[in-house]
């Protein structure tokens, strides 16, 4: 099955209607895509661009077949531009006036402004968490939203749309794949929900247990820079070398310090999802102590391998909610990252209520 096919059938009313849009000319230039899980904001911009872009489109549906469909499912389409948030604050960088570095906006927007050289039909822009733009960013996108290049097409994908200014929604048509679920991918998600069920199921008290858990939530957290910086290496070793063949020690400097960003970039990302994950293990805790059916959560398999208690005491329950919020709070400061997880589970462990 395609990649639209599967959307299709997820979300006919959807994409009946995007398809409905297209055959009439009345497909819209700028959208935001709001998902709760990453895989769905990425796999939708694409669905939406074949639906825009596709040249054998059929009553506005795209073929899925023809060459700029499977260029763009296969991430090879040449007029496909994106834009993610990078660095240690993970935030979409403006970019400076008359000469922007790569993965700034303005240097994004400036891609819908050249000439086309692969003969590709229509360009596509994706701005990936675009409630990491900052004020100033978002009011540059302004005029691009509203009146963009002929045949461009401007995806926004969040998490989060609250957080982006009204005028930046209201610029653009906005779709809902919302699914009440969270997706982890980050390495050490299945040392963490057993480490999490250990502690909160098992320890019962006890100390040198609770020390066991910790230490696995640490080394996690602590592998997350290496196993981010290993996964953007390979799209970064090319540049340097090409960089490094030019001789131009600005141009070395320069590339250096973007794929620095993108990997601290990566890694923030891989953090929070951590930090998602130990929050959403103890917010289905709580829920279960508090009588939600096994079956009706969000995320069940997060509790794969362990033995759970017909019942959860719901002093136990809300421990495991209030614990987690404490370690999301603390870890908004200057704190170390450390003794916050060990103090979470210890708390975890031989807190009653």
């Amino acid at each position: 099955m395609s990649l639209y096919d599967n959307y299709a059938s997820n979300y006919p009313a959807l994409v009946s209607h995007l398809e409905n849009a297209r055959k009439h000319h009345r497909l819209a230039h700028a959208f935001l895509v709001h998902a709760d899980t990453e895989r769905a904001r990425r796999e939708f911009a694409v669905v939406l661009a074949q639906i825009a872009a596709c040249p054998d489109s059929r009553e506005g549906r795209p073929c899925t077949v023809c060459r700029v469909c499977r260029q763009l499912e296969q991430g090879t389409y040449s007029e496909f531009y994106t834009l993610s948030p990078v660095g240690k604050m993970y935030f979409i960088k403006i970019g400076e006036r008359g000469k922007p570095e790569p993965n700034t906006l303005r240097y994004f927007e400036e891609q819908f402004h050249l000439t086309s050289t692969g003969g590709a039909n229509r360009k596509v822009g994706v701005i990936y968490d675009a409630d990491r733009m900052n004020d100033e960013s978002q009011n540059a996108l302004l005029k691009t939203l509203e009146e963009p290049p002929p045949e461009t097409l401007l995806i926004l994908t969040t998490g989060n749309p609250a957080s982006l200014l009204p005028t930046t929604r209201s610029r653009c048509q906005q779709i809902s794949l919302l699914t009440n679920r969270c997706e982890f991918d980050f390495a050490g998600k299945e040392q963490v929900f057993a480490a999490l069920g250990a502690l909160f199921f098992e320890a019962r008290g006890d100390l040198a247990k609770a020390e066991a858990g910790a230490a696995q939530l640490i080394q996690v957290a602590s592998g997350l820079n290496s196993d981010a910086g290993g996964r953007t290496a390979g799209e970064w070793t090319a540049r340097l070398t090409a960089a490094a063949q030019t001789g131009d020690p600005a141009l070395v400097k320069r590339v250096e310090q973007q794929a620095a960003d993108a990997a601290a970039g990566a890694y923030m990302k891989e953090r929070g999802q951590f930090l998602t994950a130990i929050q959403t293990f103890c917010q289905q805790v709580f829920q279960l102590s508090e009588g939600i059916r096994f079956d009706q959560l969000a995320n069940p398999e997060i509790f794969a391998g362990i033995d759970l208690p017909e019942k959860i005491a719901p002093a136990r329950g809300a421990v495991a909610l209030r614990e987690a919020e404490e370690l999301l709070f603390t870890l908004r400061f200057n704190v170390n990252e450390e003794l916050a997880l060990r103090t979470f589970a210890v708390n975890l462990a031989t807190k009653r209520q």
